[in-house]
């Protein structure tokens, strides 16, 4: 990778600079470190995109590393979503590790600490270490237990370790400075008493490792080279430094911590507990709701990899926080779609057509391309016969001159088929179109060739035969908040401003061809929008998840406002 080659992030220049420096290019190596106590959601996949791009420019190894270090919440089942993700984006670890590998060795290094008068235990409640800690303007105190000696503190630490204590009777602290400008490096806590069922280690451990001890260690445990982190870690990186200066060998790769700025997506949350709120309260149906921001949310509403890949991309990497509009994740996914998805015909809000002068019984399979994106274009068939669904907003009895649908006594074309006029409709007894009738033109077929078929008429519907179409369940989503920043008034509890209308589930009528259409399947509704089939979706009922307009119709209605 060179500066010729394209502009650099700020990251990058910091990477550069070191190879410049001296760093062996085969000693960079990368990480992801997810908690698994969730699912993943957009702001991890930009983060995923980094490391693991990193990984690809650079051709270097990047581990998946789980910060496994608090049991209380972490489960089996959010690992094993965490490596569907980040396979499903597209990208592949070197090495599969946990911090609760180095259970062993970090508690090794902490008893070296405590013989080096570097760590002591604390007896301390939360709320007189709180006093003791001071303010940002106040200095702290020093614990009563600080001067502990090294031998009751071995035996304390060990006894903790054993499990002779109740959880919240003693930590094990770090001795650094209670007089320090910067709050975390007073003393902060290594080791806390935890009595809960480790997912990987069971019940071989009654203590566990603070997230500020484990994280460091395990970057030089495991040789990586720049540890990239979002910026509220900025405060960390001093205590960072300072862990890894006590066992650090100049023989080996010293980790580099370097952050970067969150990137928030309006009208969402990205806090894993609020999700977690989300999915707990049932305002969404689970963290792979579509409405969700996770990335197992967005995989079912039918986003592509490459499209959360070039958002991502798109984006960058910035060094201040910035809230980004989802109407921009929304283009990149339309602008993948584009290219991939097969265009097929369904109509859901249907009204009956009738054409009255098409032979009783005929039908006709007809050509109809697939995606006129294609370099060599494919083709499939579709039936059509007398009686056919179209959409009730393509049709209005009176209308004025930029109405190019269908209208009494105006003419049409049908999408891959004939040219109509309407003649006549039928009502109910509330007034409400029930069938609408026409004729059509018998040599103006598509692809035809007849004079008829060039004929130029203003406007093309699509449709969906009657007596071949297949009822499908059809989900509708919109924006889960209604507001752009929801997370942004600490006065208001975010769930006052979730979309009511978030979710409106239909029916609609499919061409035949989806009949056997699987799981993730991404299809263009001509006309609609791209879908994409969900995992409730059976021979028996098919079920679709709108994935995103056509265009963005939501620039329209704020623009409004």
């Amino acid at each position: 990778m060179s500066t010729e080659e394209k502009s650099l992030n700020f990251l990058e220049q910091i990477i550069e600079e070191d190879l410049k420096n001296g760093l062996s290019k085969d000693k960079l190596r990368f990480r992801f470190p997810p908690e698994p106590n969730g699912y993943l959601h957009v702001g991890h996949a930009s983060a995923i995109c980094l490391n693991f791009g990193l990984g690809i420019d650079y051709q270097s190894p990047v581990n998946l590393r789980f910060d496994d270090t608090n049991p209380a919440k972490e489960e089996q089942e959010y690992v094993d979503a965490i490596k569907k993700d980040i396979e499903w984006l597209g990208f592949q670890w070197a090495n599969e590790c946990y911090a609760s590998d180095y259970f062993q060795q970090l508690y090794d290094w902490a008893v070296e600490f405590i013989k080096k008068g570097k760590a002591y235990v604390d007896s301390q409640s939360s709320e007189e270490m709180a006093k003791q800690k001071g303010t940002p303007t106040q200095v702290g105190t020093d614990s009563p237990y600080r001067n502990r000696s090294v031998e009751e503190n071995l035996d304390l630490f060990e006894r903790m370790k054993n499990g002779e204590f109740e959880e919240g009777t003693h930590i094990l602290r770090a001795k650094i400075d209670m007089k320090h400008t910067n709050m975390l490096m007073r003393d902060p806590i290594m080791y806390r008493i935890l009595k809960k069922h480790h997912h990987r280690t069971g019940n071989d451990w009654c203590i566990y490792p603070m997230y500020d001890w484990a994280h460091g260690e395990s970057d030089y445990l495991e040789q990586i080279s720049h540890s990239f982190c979002t910026l509220e870690f900025l405060p960390h990186r001093e205590l960072y430094d300072w862990f890894l200066d006590q066992i650090y060998d100049d023989k080996k790769v010293r980790p580099k911590q370097r952050e970067f700025a969150r990137r928030n997506l309006s009208h969402t949350v990205v806090s894993k507990r609020k999700l977690l709120q989300l999915v707990e309260e049932k305002y969404v149906n689970g963290w792979d709701d579509p409405r969700m921001s996770t990335i197992s949310g967005m995989r079912r509403r039918g986003y592509p990899p490459m499209a959360i890949r070039n958002f991502a991309k798109t984006i960058g990497i910035a060094k201040r926080t910035n809230l980004i509009d989802v109407s921009l994740l929304e283009f990149c996914v339309r602008e993948e779609l584009n290219k991939t998805a097969p265009r097929v015909m369904a109509v859901l809000n249907p009204v009956k057509l009738v054409i009255t002068n098409y032979p009783e019984g005929k039908e006709e399979w007809l050509d109809a391309e697939n995606n006129p994106e294609e370099e060599v274009m494919t083709y499939r068939k579709v039936p059509f016969s007398k009686e056919l669904y179209i959409e009730r907003e393509d049709f209005q009895e009176e209308a004025n001159k930029k109405f190019f649908r269908l209208t009494l006594g105006t003419e049409v074309r049908l999408k891959n088929a004939y040219i109509i006029k309407g003649e006549s409709v039928i009502k109910d007894e509330n007034g409400n179109i029930t069938e609408i009738h026409c004729t059509y033109d018998t040599d103006s077929r598509s692809g035809s060739g007849t004079e008829a078929s060039q004929r130029k008429v203003k406007g093309t519907i699509h449709w969906v035969s009657i007596p071949h179409a297949i009822e499908a369940e059809v989900r509708v989503y919109d924006r889960l908040f209604t507001n752009e920043n929801p997370d942004g008034n600490k006065e208001i509890d975010f769930k006052e401003f979730i979309n009511p209308n978030s979710l409106e589930i239909i029916t609609g009528y499919v061409e035949p061809s989806l009949q056997l259409a699987k799981d993730l399947d991404q299809f263009q509704f001509q006309r609609l929008g791209y879908f994409c089939v969900d995992k409730d979706s059976s021979a028996q009922k098919l079920v679709f998840n709108k994935t995103v307009g056509l265009r963005d119709t939501w620039a329209k209605i704020e623009s409004k406002e």
